[in-house]
């Protein structure tokens, strides 16, 4: 069930919000300040997200945003915000979060973003197994077969490999050969594909 976490300090907000997301049929988890939040959350296995109150007593919505990418968060956000809060809002946008709705906003228009949310969330979930996957396969190679299929990759001809590596042409083919065969690559162009995708997965 997707799961969303509330940081808000009004207790009258989590509740409405609460009975909201439940009424939806969507899990929801409250915390009443950022420091709760902090100390509680783990990152959910299933699809989630966080609504969350930008101006707070203590450690401020934006604050506690900040500290994600510390401990390698990559939940979405969305911000809760009052009208002078806007520029903080879209500052928050710029680093990453996924939205920010201004007060007073619509239940619906909240829910739809909250949705999206989840969405955005199964994507990236998706996008890290199939990383995950592709780390995996060009892991089973050897540091040779590695260094080919780099160079496969980036266009270079057998011969240019072959003098870079100190190996002849024919022993190129053998080892790309290898590599696409450990990796299931169909074709060169599916190699190309792999290590792309390893490149921007470790970035």
């Amino acid at each position: 069930m997707p799961l969303v976490h509330i940081v808000d300090d009004d207790a009258a907000v989590r509740g409405g919000l609460k009975w909201l997301f439940e009424s939806t049929g969507l899990a929801a988890d409250v915390y009443s300040n950022a420091e709760e939040f902090l100390a509680r959350y783990t990152p959910s296995e299933g699809g989630e997200c966080v609504v969350l109150d930008l101006s707070m007593p203590g450690l401020s919505g934006l604050d506690l945003f900040e500290t994600f990418d510390d401990r390698g968060w990559t939940v979405p956000v969305i911000f809760l915000t009052g009208r002078a809060k806007v520029p903080d809002a879209v500052r928050a946008l710029k680093r990453g979060a996924f939205d920010f709705l201004e007060k007073p906003f619509a239940d619906e228009a909240l829910l739809a973003r909250v949705c999206a949310a989840h969405e955005e969330d199964r994507r990236r979930r998706a996008r890290a197994e199939q990383d995950a996957a592709v780390v995996a396969r060009l892991g089973g190679l050897t540091q040779r077969e590695h260094q080919v299929a780099l160079r496969v990759a980036a266009g270079q001809p057998n011969k240019v490999i072959a003098a870079e590596l100190g190996i002849s042409p024919r022993t190129v083919e053998v080892y790309r050969a290898k590599a696409m065969s450990k990796t299931g690559a169909r074709s060169v162009a599916d190699l190309v594909h792999l290590v792309m995708r390893q490149s921007s997965a470790a970035s």
